[in-house]
C-alpha cells in the first residue's frame, strides 16, 4: 500500500548530512549524527506519540517503543536502521524525484555530466512506471540507510494510527556508525529489550540477508630511509616501494573487482606516503571463518618475511576482526528467518533472494551479541556514491513487510 508521509520524510532525512568518519576519535564518530538523532529523529517520534523514547548515550542510539495491541505475551521484536552514510560527499544533498520512469531511458543526474544508464545499471529496467529518487550527481543520496530510517518511522506512524492491527510490543532503534563498523559493538542490547530484531539495510524487494562475509581490517605503517637520490645507492629504502612490493605479493585475482558470489578478497582502500614513510589500509572478506583466518595468516607471513629481509621491523602491522558471518549463528534461530520468509510470501514477494550479502550489517555483530538479527530489504540501489537511487514503491513494500512480520509474530504466539 502507499504511505503518504514516507516520501517527504525520506527527502527530509537525506538532506541532512550524517556521514560517519572512520578517523574520528569521538563516538559517535561525527556530531552531526548526534544532532540528527536528537533534533530530527527524536522530535519526529515524539510528534507521533511513541512510548519510551530516549537517547542511549552508551550506544549513540535513539530507542523507542510501539506498544502492543494484544493482551497476551508475544516475544518482543525490534526493527533497526542506521543513520550514518558512507564515505562519499554528503553535504548539500539534493534528491530528485522522477515519476513514472519508462524503464529504458538514461536519467540525467541534475545538471551534472553523470547519468543513470540502464546499459550500465540493468536493475533500472525493473522499475518501469515506478517513482525513482536519485542524486543530483555531486553527492550520494543517503538511501543507505535513510531508506530504512524513514521506513521504520513510517511503520511506527502507521501502527499507532491503526490499533486494530494485532501485534506485540515492538522496539525500534536508530544506530550510528554502521558504515565504519563501530556502532554495533557499543549497542546496548539490554536497553533495547528485544528478543530478536531485523535490520533494514538491504537492496531491492525480495532480498533477505541472513549470511554475510566474515571481515577483518589491517593497516601497514612502513618506515623507509630517505636520502638524496644522488647518494641513494645501498642507502635509500623507499617506503612507497615497500608498500607496492607488499601489495604485489597478495593474490592479484582476489580483489573486489575480480570476485563475485562466495569468493573472498583483499581490498586496498587507502595508500599514502613518501619515501620516508607510507601507510596502507586494507579490508579482508571471506564467507568462511577458516578462510578469513587463512587470509589474515597470509598477510602476517608476508610482513614477517619482508621484515626478516630488512633485518628490522620496517613494516608494522595492526589487524583486527570486524564481524563474522551471521549465518553460523542464525542457523540456531531459523524460526526468525522463516518469519521473514512467510511475510515476504504473503506480501507477494515469491522470489526471495537469500544469497549471502557481500558485505555486512549491524545485524552481523548484534547476532553474535545475543540479538538474532537478519537483514531485510529497504530499497537501496547503487549504494555509496553519486549513482545511488531508490524506488518509492520498493520502500512502500518494505513497510508492508514490517507490518506483516509484526502481525505474524503475534499470530504465531497466540
Amino acid at each position: 500500500m502507499e504511505y503518504p508521509n514516507l516520501l517527504p520524510r525520506f527527502l527530509k532525512y537525506v538532506k541532512v548530512n550524517t556521514r560517519s568518519d572512520e578517523y574520528s576519535d569521538r563516538f559517535p564518530s561525527t556530531k552531526r549524527q548526534d544532532d540528527f538523532q536528537k533534533q530530527v529523529i527524536m522530535k519526529d517520534l515524539e510528534e507521533l506519540g511513541l512510548s519510551d523514547i530516549h537517547y542511549n548515550k552508551k550506544s549513540g542510539c535513539v530507542i523507542a517503543e510501539i506498544p502492543a495491541t494484544v493482551d497476551y505475551d508475544v516475544p518482543v521484536m525490534g526493527y533497526l536502521a542506521h543513520v550514518d552514510t558512507a564515505d562519499f560527499n554528503a553535504e548539500n544533498v539534493k534528491p530528485i524525484v522522477h515519476e513514472n520512469y519508462d524503464g529504458k531511458s538514461k536519467i540525467q543526474l541534475g545538471d551534472s555530466d553523470f547519468y543513470l544508464d540502464p546499459e550500465v545499471f540493468p536493475n533500472l529496467r525493473n522499475y518501469k512506471g515506478k517513482t525513482l529518487i536519485t542524486t543530483s550527481g555531486d553527492t550520494l543520496l543517503g538511501g543507505d540507510d535513510k531508506c530504512g530510517v524513514a521506513e521504520v518511522v513510517t511503520l511506527a506512524e502507521y501502527l499507532l494510527a491503526h490499533p486494530e492491527i494485532k501485534h506485540g510490543k515492538i522496539r525500534i532503534g536508530f544506530t550510528p556508525d554502521e558504515e565504519i563498523g563501530t556502532g554495533a559493538p557499543r549497542f546496548d542490547v539490554e536497553d533495547f529489550g528485544a528478543e530478536f530484531a531485523f535490520t533494514l539495510d538491504g537492496a531491492a524487494p525480495g532480498k533477505l540477508d541472513w549470511g554475510t562475509f566474515s571481515a577483518a581490517t589491517f593497516a601497514l605503517d612502513i618506515q623507509g630511509v630517505n636520502v638524496h637520490p644522488s647518494v641513494a645507492k645501498d642507502q635509500m629504502i623507499n617506503a612507497i616501494q615497500i608498500g607496492i612490493d607488499f601489495q604485489n605479493q597478495l593474490p592479484s585475482a582476489e580483489v573486489p573487482e575480480k570476485t563475485a558470489g562466495r569468493e573472498g578478497f583483499f581490498h586496498l582502500t587507502h595508500f599514502e606516503g613518501t619515501v620516508d614513510n607510507a601507510r596502507l589500509e586494507y579490508i579482508i572478506r571471506d564467507f568462511e571463518r577458516d578462510g578469513l583466518e587463512n587470509r589474515k595468516n597470509l598477510v602476517k607471513e608476508i610482513v614477517a618475511k619482508m621484515n626478516k629481509e630488512f633485518g628490522t621491523e620496517r613494516i608494522k602491522l595492526t589487524m583486527r576482526d570486524q564481524y563474522y558471518n551471521m549465518a553460523d549463528e542464525l542457523a540456531k534461530h531459523m524460526d526468525i528467518v522463516n518469519l521473514a520468509r512467510e511475510a515476504y510470501h504473503q506480501e507477494g514477494l515469491n522470489e526471495i533472494n537469500e544469497e549471502p550479502i557481500r558485505g555486512g550489517t549491524d545485524g552481523g555483530q548484534l547476532t553474535y551479541r545475543g540479538l538474532p538479527c537478519p537483514n531485510l530489504f529497504s530499497g537501496q540501489e547503487n549504494m555509496h556514491g553519486r549513482y545511488e537511487y531508490t524506488v518509492l514503491e520498493s520502500m512502500y513494500k518494505a513497510v508492508d513487510v514490517l507490518v506483516r512480520i509484526a502481525e505474524l509474530n503475534a499470530e504465531k504466539n497466540k
